[in-house]
């Protein structure tokens, strides 16, 4: 597996890493633990080294999941995790980055992944409610303590990045980026290239939707979060179907799938950019790590951005209340 290093003062990771919230959480009928403790193994039997999951995925339970499957790979392989959420008792589920909160959740985290350091620990969603100011302090004290290796954001607006980063250096933000949703172009991305941030893309593949497997026929189990989003739709589908057919007619020029397509365009774009694909499947995990080797010219890329730019996406990407939690 090709190796990035996450911007200027992060981590050397496999190119492709693997995101694990759906072993669990969020994604219909839950699969058998111990398959998904054997998933995540063989992803680093065949170069996997970074891996992802966040205390809310659960909650709590995909991080003990994670833990265990990792903890006879310590030292090897590089996990980040989330804080960023009430979830205690009484809680109402929203964002809570209190600092005396921040102290909790990474003494739980560091028990549930059976590490001594977290090695990268975003805040999930920006808290409206507490400075960032005062966040990045908070993690920049853990990581004085010895108890965090490097901090990073998720879906953090460019203002916001500047701000945290001034006080405790960001190795990492990690938002939803794809052929579908690109609006970390906008601005995020610069400031990643200005200050030397790398760049993690969840939901690389649309949430499966760019892997050719889903159309207007598909349904959700109730327990799948697609079942709630605007953009998986009967409608919305349908008329992003042209989407996956032009990543189809691109793979077979190039004996690649449809997601290999996809995750090498997010490769081609940046060299400090890792997407973190989730799946449950061994054999979809052989398939996105096949998008490392998948080398695309410029040319090609451009064609892709070319061709993509003449699909009208349908449906926003999550009700508005909970796009209204993040900063892009």
């Amino acid at each position: 597996m090709q190796q990035r290093k996450l911007g200027s003062r992060g981590p050397t990771v496999s190119a492709i890493g693997l995101g694990c919230m759906g072993m669990n959480h969020h994604r219909g009928v839950v699969p058998d633990r111990r398959e998904m403790i054997a998933l995540i193994q063989s992803a680093v039997e065949r170069g996997v080294t970074f891996f992802d999951t966040a205390e809310v995925y659960g909650p709590f339970t995909n991080e003990s999941l994670v833990g265990e499957a990792l903890e006879p790979f310590r030292g090897q392989v590089v996990i980040a995790t989330k804080f960023g959420f009430d979830l205690g008792l009484g809680g109402q589920g929203g964002v809570d980055s209190r600092p005396d909160r921040i102290r909790q959740v990474a003494e739980d985290q560091l028990r549930r992944l059976r590490v001594e350091t977290i090695d990268l620990l975003y805040q999930h969603r920006v808290d409206p409610a507490v400075p960032i100011e005062e966040v990045a302090g908070a993690v920049r004290d853990l990581v004085v303590a010895g108890k965090v290796r490097h901090f990073g954001l998720s879906e953090p607006g460019a203002p916001t990045l500047r701000r945290a980063h001034a006080v405790q250096p960001v190795t990492a933000v990690q938002s939803e980026y794809s052929l579908w949703w690109r609006r970390p172009e906008a601005e995020v991305l610069t400031v990643c290239e200005e200050l030397g941030i790398g760049f993690v893309p969840y939901s690389p593949l649309g949430r499966g939707f760019l892997t050719g497997s889903i159309d207007p026929a598909t349904t959700f189990d109730s327990n799948d979060n697609r079942s709630t989003l605007p953009r998986f739709t009967v409608e919305a589908r349908r008329a992003n179907q042209p989407l996956v057919d032009l990543l189809r007619d691109i793979g077979s020029a190039k004996r690649a799938t449809p997601a290999q397509v996809a995750l090498a365009w997010l490769l081609a774009q940046r060299p400090w950019i890792v997407p973190i694909p989730g799946t449950t499947k061994p054999g979809r995990l052989d398939e996105n790590i096949g998008a490392a080797s998948l080398e695309l010219t410029t040319a090609e890329v451009r064609d892709i951005e070319a061709s993509a730019a003449r699909i009208a996406i349908q449906g926003d990407r999550y009700p508005h209340e909970v796009e209204a939690m993040t900063g892009l």
